[in-house]
């Protein structure tokens, strides 16, 4: 039996320690890093949006850079013209695409490891409103992408990810200008992630125990 408890039980336990190493100054604050890569790419504002955006759609290392709220200011500050923002949303949707490829792969290689440990990989049709849940939060896109490729399920997914990603940024830009940036910066706090980490981990869980329950009455019947 495979359980969907894991992943989101890792995510909570990266997460508590990025912000347990950041709040006692072992590691820099992932935004200070980025702040830093801003001052050093001056003449690379498109490299800089990209590699911001990159960095916080992979698995994991998403939780240490704020990228999406980061990247999105910056863009709004440089009040960009109605072609900018076409480029710039083009730019974001690239590096969210790549990133889709990244968590994929890794969630592939491992999804290989475990049939070759003799776990079954269930073979099902990636559900549209699945993906678009997951779109709520790049992090939780990644973990998404992630989850497909350890199943194996088709490549399409992240291509229609990131056909999904072009008006998602696009509104996520236009939403940050009309409203605030105290709005964006409440989607990257991390009290938020652990809480929405905590309800991933508590619905997976109830999953796995129907799921033993189930599979321990078939055992049950079977003999």
């Amino acid at each position: 039996m495979k359980y969907a408890a894991f992943l989101p039980l890792s995510a909570l336990v990266a997460l508590l320690l990025i912000s347990v190493l950041v709040n006692f100054n072992v590691i820099p604050a992932g935004m200070s890093i980025l702040e830093w890569l801003q001052d050093n790419m001056q003449d690379g504002f498109f490299l800089i949006i990209f590699v911001i955006i990159l960095l916080e759609s992979i698995v994991y290392v998403g939780f240490y850079f704020p990228g999406q709220f980061f990247a999105v200011i910056l863009v709004v500050g440089a009040k960009p013209s109605v072609m900018d923002v076409a480029y710039l949303t083009l730019c974001m949707v690239l590096a969210a695409t790549l990133g889709s490829f990244i968590n994929f792969m890794l969630g592939k290689a491992s999804g290989k490891r475990s049939q070759q440990q003799g776990a079954k990989v269930a073979q099902k049709k990636t559900k549209l409103k699945h993906l678009a849940l997951a779109m709520i939060h790049i992090n939780s896109l990644a973990f998404f992408m992630f989850s497909q490729g350890s199943q194996q399920k088709s490549w399409k997914v992240i291509g229609l990810a990131g056909l999904l990603n072009l008006p998602y940024y696009l509104l996520l830009i236009a939403g940050t200008a009309v409203l605030s940036e105290q709005v964006m910066a409440m989607v990257e706090n991390t009290a938020l992630l652990i809480s929405i980490v905590c309800i991933w981990l508590a619905i997976a869980l109830m999953y796995d125990i129907k799921q033993y329950r189930r599979e321990s009455i078939e055992v049950d019947v079977k003999s």
